[in-house]
């Protein structure tokens, strides 16, 4: 009978073994500020219509009808342009993982600014593709030189441009951006401009996809209230999604998400009011941490904000003890020395996390 180690030596490959698994901080009992989830729940009549709606679901049948009714509210939601379509994946995680298998050839690379977010690069070495990271400026900017040279050189199938970036919230030059654009596209290149937080951007992308056949644009509903039912969506030119719907798993969005993301979007009103409050906190915040002695806050458009502290390490440390969870970047790349990412959240959480960070410094 074969030993486990050896059957995992043999059958798993060795760049997994090594790696670590995508780690969730265990939060029962915490102030959650770590995920930059939208921290406000359904009011309790909505919860109870949904639930209704929810039970009357035909769930002994595989989705079908009702996934095309989601593309559909979908795409008016977003205001998608004539000529381009949607598809849907189970969150923007597997939009990632459908877009290095659907460019899976040999030698190919994906590019991204750094830090940027994770799965860009995990994705694509899972599938055995290259990865080039260029690094931001000091001030989390786009190292416009940088990037293009780095386009030359490399010849990116997929560029990702998150906007805003995560961990850093910002906004990058729209200058900058049609320039890497108009760059990709002399090297036959596709550009994904992920805006995963679109709702508290003070712009966006669509205008974009008329202008430019190898562009597509990533949105994700985790971060407009629905974090926990996993609907993302690619849009872009009808031809070149269509590609991309070929590489999608069969119902790989289930009945009852579907569902419940139609009914959030018919009450969509709700999550933009809860999206203003959102934005309201986040500039309230960034005043009151600029005025912490040590304490450097970066601009954001997202609903999360990135803030150099003296100590990192120290500050996670004793704003956990004081009940707060947060996420400490700091080790995620040398550009966010001393970083922690504070999600924003309802106003009593925010007092909270910033009465924790205040006595941990």
């Amino acid at each position: 009978m074969s030993q486990p180690d050896a059957t995992l030596a043999r059958v798993i490959r060795r760049d997994i073994q090594d790696m670590h698994a995508y780690a969730v901080q265990p939060s029962a009992g915490f102030v959650k500020l770590d995920a930059m989830e939208n921290p406000f729940a359904l009011p309790e009549p909505l919860q109870i219509e949904l639930g209704d709606r929810l039970g009357r679901v035909a769930i002994n049948r595989y989705p079908a009808g009702r996934i095309d009714d989601l593309r559909a509210a979908l795409a008016a939601h977003a205001g998608l342009p004539a000529g381009c379509a949607l598809t849907l994946g189970n969150g923007s995680d597997e939009l990632i993982t459908m877009l290095s298998m659907a460019c899976d050839l040999p030698g190919a690379t994906v590019m991204a600014p750094v830090p940027g977010f994770v799965m860009y690069a995990v994705s694509a070495r899972l599938q055995g593709l290259k990865f080039a990271g260029v690094p931001l400026t000091a001030d989390f900017e786009l190292d416009e030189a940088a990037m293009l040279a780095a386009i030359d050189e490399h010849r990116p199938s997929l560029l990702y441009l998150a906007y805003p970036n995560n961990p850093t919230a910002n906004l990058w030059d729209d200058v900058a951006i049609e320039r890497c654009i108009a760059a990709m596209g002399r090297v036959d290149g596709l550009v994904v401009i992920d805006e995963a937080y679109q709702p508290f951007a003070a712009r966006d992308s669509m205008g974009r996809l008329a202008r430019h056949p190898h562009l597509l644009v990533m949105r994700t509903l985790s971060k407009f209230g629905l974090a926990g039912v996993r609907i993302g969506y690619l849009m872009g030119a009808a031809a070149l999604v269509a590609e991309i719907e070929k590489v999608r798993p069969p119902y790989n969005v289930s009945v009852l998400n579907a569902e419940a993301a139609l009914f959030a979007l018919e009450h969509a009103g709700v999550y933009a009011e809860q999206a203003a409050t959102i934005r309201h906190e986040r500039d309230q915040l960034l005043g009151q941490l600029a005025e912490l002695p040590g304490v450097r806050p970066f601009p954001s458009q997202a609903n999360m904000i990135l803030t150099r502290v003296p100590d990192a390490a120290a500050a996670f440390a004793g704003m956990k003890q004081r009940g707060v969870l947060v996420k400490n970047v700091s080790s995620l790349h040398p550009l966010l020395a001393s970083c922690l990412r504070l999600t924003v959240g309802t106003p009593e959480e925010n007092r909270r996390m910033f009465e924790a960070l205040r006595a941990s410094l």
